[in-house]
């Protein structure tokens, strides 16, 4: 009888990946134990970075780019009711209050709460002027400002998930 391919104890054969990365295993554990303990956390404060820059530059008249956007989508979503500098100024109050609290770790319940509000206001220009933001089907430049928000919406999900008790832990150890 004759064989194909070299016995199952040939030299030749490659040792599997998990033998390759022996001494790398021990630092990718650490790595992972890390991962767990910190990231969540560093999501939250670079969110909460994020939001409050967008909400200082609001408080500067022609600072921001989505200034103009800002007011017209709170005219649109308020019926005409709030428009303006006010409206503008109201987005920086509720821009920076959420991202302080996400900053210092302080009311995020209740910051989360307020996220909602501010992300679907904040998103809803896709939805309340289609033909401005995507002239011809192809997305403007406030079309791809008000579409990185996306990211913001994953963020804050992960960090929502994690204020309401959620918790990233690493894996337990494998004994061999």
């Amino acid at each position: 009888m004759t064989t194909t391919g070299p016995p199952a104890s040939s030299p030749t054969r490659r040792p599997a990946a998990s033998d390759r990365l022996g001494p790398l295993r021990g630092v990718q554990r650490g790595l992972v134990t890390w991962l767990a303990a910190y990231s969540v956390a560093a999501l939250r404060v670079s969110l909460g970075l994020v939001i409050t820059g967008f909400g200082a530059l609001k408080f500067i008249p022609g600072a921001s780019p989505a200034e103009a956007l800002a007011a017209r989508t709170a005219e649109a979503l308020t019926f005409g009711l709030v428009g303006g500098t006010t409206a503008v100024v109201a987005t920086a109050v509720v821009e920076t209050v959420i991202g302080l609290s996400l900053l210092t770790g302080r009311l995020l319940k209740a910051a989360m709460v307020g996220m909602v509000g501010w992300l679907i206001g904040i998103l809803s220009p896709v939805v309340l002027f289609p033909a401005e933001m995507f002239p011809g089907g192809l997305p403007t430049l406030a079309a791809q400002y008000v579409l990185k928000d996306i990211i913001l919406v994953a963020a804050a999900l992960v960090v929502t998930a994690n204020v309401l008790g959620a918790r990233f832990v690493a894996p337990p150890r494998r004994t061999a």
